[in-house]
């Protein structure tokens, strides 16, 4: 039996092990998903386009028929599947192709489609990763190869939250696993504690003060693995590896935080 990218990455984020995942896709198969009609996705293409594309009119509509808001991160992961050109535009092949792809031909498969990519980016690292990775790409402005900062600071403040809260942005421990596989401790006696919330803020709030305009495609990339990574007192930072200078200085301004020299 055939298994796709898709459902091999699904059971192996689920069971994490190579065995368990194996014998859980075969004792439980994946669905296969329903065929979605053509005609019916372009009809409703063409209910929402202005011109040749779905654009930001069409798109407000949309929302109010899914019942989603506009700024709900879900649409993100949607921008994602359906490989949005830019903020707010939906080419006919994109939206056509990527419906398909996910199975759902009409306005209450979408909402029900919509509930799936929302847990699915709460939960699954790689799909997260692969979604924040994109937002960067068809967000940013034709012909800049750098997010404006305020831009930028609005994705982070959604995506971040829902990664963390649920476990795509779980805490990776720097040090090693000890000899019993338990996991490495911060010296309180439980698990190493990784980003908080609040220091989602701090980073916007650094930004600001150190004047940049601009985040590099590098610096929003390296962000993503910084989050995972860091420890909550930001002891752990290896100031020898290739993180952008600006995390750099990041480290130092949240150390002085931390220590409540800020």
């Amino acid at each position: 039996m055939a298994v796709s990218a898709k459902d091999a990455r699904k059971y192996l984020t689920k069971y994490k092990r190579l065995d368990l995942a194996v014998d859980a896709y075969y004792n439980n198969p994946p669905t296969p998903a329903p065929q979605a009609s053509t005609s019916k996705l372009n009809a409703l293409f063409d209910k929402y386009k202005d011109g040749d594309d779905i654009t930001i009119d069409g798109t407000i509509k949309l929302c109010e028929d899914l019942d989603v808001n506009p700024e709900d991160v879900v649409l993100l992961a949607v921008a994602y599947e359906l490989k949005s050109p830019s903020m707010g535009q939906w080419s006919r092949k994109g939206w056509v192709d990527g419906w398909k792809a996910l199975g759902v031909d009409t306005i209450d498969g979408m909402k029900t489609t919509l509930q799936k990519l929302r847990e699915q980016l709460a939960t699954d690292t790689d799909y997260f990763r692969h979604v924040y990775n994109y937002t960067f790409e068809f967000s940013r402005p034709p012909g800049q190869r750098s997010l404006g900062l305020d831009m930028a600071q609005g994705f982070w403040q959604i995506l971040i939250p829902h990664g963390l809260q649920g476990g795509a942005l779980a805490h990776v421990p720097s040090a090693a696993q000890d000899e019993d596989g338990d996991d490495s401790m911060d010296g309180s006696g439980g698990p190493e504690e990784g980003w908080k919330d609040d220091y989602t803020q701090w980073w916007s709030e650094f930004l600001e003060k150190n004047g940049t305009k601009g985040v590099s495609k590098d610096v929003w990339q390296m962000f993503f693995e910084f989050v995972r990574t860091i420890d909550s007192k930001f002891e752990k930072y290896d100031a020898e590896a290739a993180w952008p200078s600006t995390i750099d200085d990041f480290v130092e301004y949240a150390k002085n935080r931390v220590e409540g020299n800020a």
